[in-house]
């Protein structure tokens, strides 16, 4: 089976209102129409851009006030996935649980249904700048375009838990991903790629890019899309499909064939899943 993704660079930049968000995230869903995706992935924390129209005096709102537009996000995205008939992953939103934040990947499926993966490992600085919460599982979710999962910038870098999201039937990882140099940006792009050797999936990752100059600890941001695939003769030889020009506002977009991953996995010329040594250390079957 083959499908179309689109992953967006998402820029960030300072706006006045939700409706200035509505058009910039309608902008990249009709871009990817126009490329005939089936998936478009946005990336993580790009809400936060709501965070830069501030209150009454001006100020930028807090973390804690992002929760509050939980309902118009989920709102556009329903609209946006049914009207252009498209499965889209709205990068990650801050909603708030039993008075706990938690980042929280979505898929909004074309027929209006709505999927939560919240993100599973957080960073110190969520946690001593934003007192984010930790998800406490792991789902996959079934598409008329075959299984993936949603994994969260620092969760691409536990292998764990990419066995785990590979034994539960994902082909697909999506990564929204929000790093704000060099170093972060490479850890989680080296990771992606090891991930999709190590399973023999496909990682779809991206980023933020731009800047939000009233919003504490979005100020800065380094950020590149890729469409990773293992490393083996039917793919390409670095095992990138796709990738952006750092740090530009911009989308980029390949197909995925589930069959070279099947063939792969059977008689690739090497079969990294089949070949786990699961009498010598635990894994996930």
């Amino acid at each position: 089976m083959k499908f179309r993704v689109s992953a967006v660079q998402y820029h960030l930049h300072t706006i006045q209102s939700f409706d200035d968000f509505a058009q910039q995230s309608e902008h990249y869903i009709r871009t990817a129409e126009e490329f005939e995706a089936n998936f478009v992935l946005f990336p993580e924390f790009f809400t936060t851009q709501l965070m830069s129209i501030g209150d009454d005096q001006g100020r930028a709102l807090s973390i804690n006030d992002l929760p509050d537009f939980t309902d118009r996000y989920l709102e556009l995205f329903i609209r946006l996935a049914k009207q252009y008939d498209m499965h889209i992953i709205g990068g990650t939103h801050v909603i708030r649980r039993a008075g706990k934040l938690y980042n929280v990947a979505h898929l909004f499926y074309p027929d209006g249904r709505v999927a939560e993966q919240a993100k599973i490992h957080i960073t110190p600085s969520e946690v001593t700048g934003w007192n984010m919460g930790a998800g406490e599982g792991l789902e996959v979710f079934e598409t008329e375009y075959g299984t993936i999962a949603m994994l969260t910038c620092y969760d691409i870098e536990f292998p764990e838990i990419v066995r785990m999201a590979k034994a539960k039937g994902a082909d697909v990882i999506f990564c929204p991903s929000c790093t704000d140099d060099r170093h972060g940006f490479h850890r989680v792009r080296y990771t992606s790629h090891a991930r999709a050797i190590e399973n023999q999936v496909y990682v779809v990752l991206t980023g933020t890019v731009g800047s939000l100059p009233t919003v504490d600890l979005m100020r800065a941001n380094f950020g590149q899309a890729a469409i990773i695939t293992p490393n083996d003769i039917p793919f390409p030889p670095k095992g990138l499909l796709a990738e952006g020009e750092l740090n530009h506002d911009m989308i980029i977009t390949a197909d995925l064939d589930l069959d070279l991953l099947y063939q792969v996995r059977e008689k690739g010329s090497v079969t990294t899943w089949r070949d786990r040594r699961t009498d010598l250390y635990p894994d996930w079957e």
